[in-house]
């Protein structure tokens, strides 16, 4: 005969694996044809593990793991997956997040999709040339746009400008 606790036990459990799984949905994908498209092989060929994870699968890194955090020269923020330039280092700021943060993009640098991961409602923001996750952007920056680009430093190269001639 059934224990009155395993039977509530039992429905808790169920109750808790459907909202685990309600709360991890699938990651946003970008929509749409993208300039730059490769099949998953040639994507594993070209990327570091790292950057493959967080590009192509919407993977983070930990907190303060990107050496691109502490970058302090003057130069832009690339994509890692396509090269397309997507920030430049006067933008850059330290959010004390642990990730690269930006208060904004170049031009014509980033696309943006919904995102409701992990029960959240947030802004993900990709290559707008090759579709590559980047990260997110949130509303907490600094003047003078108040927005904060969090990105993925594995999902940047970084391009120092030329030594100015003097």
């Amino acid at each position: 005969m059934f224990d009155r606790r395993i039977l509530l036990a039992s429905v808790a459990g169920l109750f808790g694996l459907a909202a685990f799984r309600w709360l991890r949905t699938m990651p946003a994908q970008a929509a749409g044809k993208f300039e730059v498209e490769k099949t998953d092989a040639e994507w594993r060929a070209q990327l570091t593990p790292q950057q493959y994870e967080i590009l192509r699968k919407h993977g983070t890194e930990r907190p303060g793991s990107s050496p691109l955090l502490k970058e302090k020269r003057k130069g832009i923020f690339a994509c890692a997956g396509c090269d397309l330039p997507l920030f430049s280092s006067d933008t850059k700021y330290d959010s004390g997040t642990g990730w690269p943060s930006f208060w904004q993009p170049l031009d014509n640098a980033l696309g943006k999709t919904e995102d409701r991961t992990y029960g959240m409602l947030r802004t993900e923001v990709h290559c707008r040339r090759c579709g590559g996750h980047l990260g997110h952007v949130f509303d907490d920056g600094p003047k003078p746009t108040g927005l904060r680009y969090c990105i993925d430093g594995f999902g940047l190269v970084f391009h120092p400008a030329a030594p100015s001639a003097s």
